[in-house]
């Protein structure tokens, strides 16, 4: 991907998040909790997973075991069981007990606001820890997951394949006050229009200020699809 100049990138990203405003302001977050601790068990739980399994999984786990102690004093078998319809689930299990009794003995069972000490956490890494600092805590953060990470790279506005890396990158071109939305609005937009398997640029909001879909090769597709009147398609 050619190396876009920082002022283009501004340009492409505040164009999008326009767009992406529009599209999904009155979308919510599709993980389900009602405290810090829930968000981020659903964190550790959603690598690899729907968020609609996770939610499952955890309407039940959060009655067996509601709060952190109950975690903590959980048998590593007895955890498994209790998530073992979702991917990962002996390295999410060992994880979940892990986290619950270090955020007890090190930070008098609260969960920490800090992203190194977030970080420090068994089964938490950037995603997770910008998750919880964002969506409870209300800490400007980027969620880079699958999604934010591939559609920023198509928009222009990373090279890296790195999702610490990207993170990086949009921390430089987006405002602060946009971070936490922007994670969330390319997860709805990779599940709607572009896919990793189906990028529906035709019909795509973003296809004017994306950088992927203003290739010559991809116009010309989007052209040949106009002609014959298609209203949807891969590219």
């Amino acid at each position: 991907m050619a190396n876009l100049s920082l002022t283009k990138k501004k340009s492409i990203a505040e164009e999008a998040y326009v767009e992406l405003e529009k599209l999904y302001v009155k979308q919510e977050m599709t993980l389900d909790y009602s405290n810090a601790w829930e968000l981020l068990v659903g964190g550790i739980l959603g690598a690899q997973t729907t968020d609609e399994q996770v939610n499952r999984v955890t309407a039940v786990l959060f009655k067996k075991y509601p709060n952190i102690e109950d975690f903590a004093n959980s048998s590593f078998e007895n955890m498994m069981q209790e998530i073992n319809s979702i991917g990962l689930y002996r390295n999410k299990a060992k994880a979940l007990i892990g986290s619950a009794q270090k955020i007890l003995k090190d930070f008098d069972g609260k969960i920490p606001t800090e992203r190194e000490a977030l970080m420090s956490l068994p089964g938490v890494g950037p995603k997770v820890a910008s998750l919880v600092r964002g969506d409870y805590y209300g800490i400007p953060a980027i969620v880079v997951d699958t999604h934010c990470g591939r559609i920023s790279q198509l928009l222009g506005l990373s090279n890296s394949q790195n999702p610490t890396i990207i993170e990086k990158d949009l921390m430089k071109i987006l405002p602060e006050e946009t971070w936490i939305n922007w994670g969330h609005y390319l997860v709805l937009h990779g599940r709607k229009y572009c896919k990793a398997r189906c990028r529906n640029c035709l019909a795509c909001p973003l296809n004017d200020c994306c950088h992927y879909a203003n290739k010559k090769s991809i116009q010309k597709k989007i052209t040949e699809a106009k002609e014959q009147q298609l209203e949807d398609g891969c590219f």
